[in-house]
């Protein structure tokens, strides 16, 4: 593990230091950059097995095999866990899932080149390893057991204390993967506000990208299962946040709420030590039962901001975490989505005019019904389907006013182009994918792996 770097490892001891931490992130627009992540789950041609971590075919090959592509590997006990290169991460998720962190990019061209470049490399692994890589949201033929563990500190701290804090914690860990868009914000209004119509919005997302309708080879009930998941992964850190909406949130209030969430962790010197259910306030104090008398650093601060699951999560810039991964355009149109609605002033307040009068109760149930129901629930007088349309509608005129041309002249709409296309014909990538198992496929969950793989 790499030491933190150097204003990160003073002590603090004083909450609006890391309040002042968050604040940091400010920056004007023309300073704005876009971040995409998203996982794969990996398999073996032969058998559609979930890769192992070592072997010729395991997980830390495929690391190292990346160094051929300019990467460089991330040691972590002596295990390679991760590979470098410039601003870009590929880093290991719990039971072997692949994430690409990508670099802050200006345009969506940028990013969307950089998942051409990052799936185009896995395959030149995989077609030499024999294996390739899948974009859904859970993973659809094994069970839990079936799924290899990765040699990673922090995942051995977390494997034990999920299970006391909910049912599907290590379902979570294991067989899910997600796709997620990072973006910034110019100070603390903005940043409200797009936090705001993040949470709100963040459930015709997940319709949108539904892609998680199998579970150990059958239907699971659901359009998104990899969201349901986290309804019962840790009600002390994750859900909709509430207080974003009412008068007075602010950087403050925000760090109040992490302040509160039980701890995971704490690193030091490349080794995770267990904290796991104590309290950084107790920290913050020199009281942390795990590190008697030691203060924290903002390191440390950083470190537990990572391990808060909101569907919408602020750092030093917002996360999107709504959405299921999937096929490589739907991993551009992720980023275009919400660039659209938030990089635009006009775009960004039709959007908050559009959720602002939704009660907690109607978020909540939103919340609770789109990961079966997804464009088909229903708010008030109207579908997802309905508020998706005026959504995307948004995002669209968005994009556009940014201008953003690449080389040929072409700006950033056509990136909603498979959102468009969902809205067209009223069908989320689960329910393709669905129609496909009941049809053509005669309930065989194997043709998924050879018809969708990267």
């Amino acid at each position: 593990m790499a030491g933190p770097e150097p204003e990160l490892a003073i002590p603090v001891s004083e909450e609006r230091e890391l309040v002042a931490y968050l604040e940091s992130g400010c920056r004007p627009a023309v300073d704005w950059r876009i971040g995409t992540e998203h996982e794969k789950f990996g398999f073996r041609l032969g058998d559609l097995a979930p890769l192992p971590y070592q072997g010729r075919d395991g997980i830390r090959a495929v690391l190292e095999a990346l160094g051929r592509f300019g990467w460089s590997p991330k040691d972590e006990r002596g295990h390679v866990i991760a590979a470098l290169r410039d601003d870009q991460a590929v880093t290991l998720e719990p039971g072997g899932q692949l994430e690409l962190s990508g670099a802050p990019l200006e345009t969506l061209h940028q990013t969307c080149d950089e998942v051409h470049d990052h799936l185009d490399q896995l395959k030149v692994i995989g077609t030499e390893f024999a294996i390739a890589f899948l974009g859904v949201g859970f993973n659809p033929k094994w069970g839990r057991a079936d799924i290899p563990v990765m040699p990673k500190g922090r995942y051995e701290i977390m494997s034990r204390y999920m299970p006391t804090r909910g049912r599907l914690g290590l379902d979570m860990m294991f067989r899910t993967c997600t796709a997620q868009v990072n973006l910034d914000f110019a100070d603390e209004a903005d940043m409200v506000t797009k936090f705001r119509v993040g949470l709100a919005l963040q459930p015709v997302a997940t319709a949108l990208f539904a892609n998680s309708p199998f579970a150990e080879g059958r239907p699971n009930g659901y359009l998104s299962y990899r969201s349901q998941i986290w309804t019962d992964t840790d009600p002390d850190r994750c859900g909709d946040l509430p207080f974003v909406f009412e008068d007075g949130m602010c950087f403050e209030r925000y760090a109040d709420y992490v302040l509160d969430v039980p701890m995971y962790f704490v690193a030091r010197d490349g080794v995770y030590i267990d904290a796991s259910g104590q309290s950084f306030r107790d920290f913050l104090a020199g009281r942390l039962a795990a590190l008697p008398g030691e203060m924290p650093t903002l390191q440390d601060w950083e470190i537990h901001l990572t391990t808060v699951f909101p569907e919408v999560r602020l750092k030093r810039y917002m996360e999107m975490r709504g959405a299921d991964s999937g096929p490589w355009r739907r991993l551009c149109a992720l980023p275009a989505l919400w660039t659209g609605l938030l990089y635009d002033s006009t775009a960004l307040a039709a959007a908050w005019d559009l959720a602002k009068d939704w009660t907690a109760e109607e978020r909540a149930h939103l919340r609770a019904e789109v990961p079966r129901t997804a464009l088909q629930t229903r708010i008030r007088n109207h579908s997802v389907m309905d508020i998706a349309a005026e959504v995307v509608a948004i995002a669209d005129h968005g994009l556009k006013a940014r201008a953003r041309r690449d080389r040929f002249g072409d700006d950033e709409v056509h990136f909603l182009d498979p959102l468009k296309t969902t809205l067209d014909c009223g069908k989320t990538p689960a329910e393709e994918l669905l129609e496909k198992y009941h049809g053509r496929w005669r309930e065989s969950i194997d043709p998924l792996f050879t018809e969708h793989a990267y």
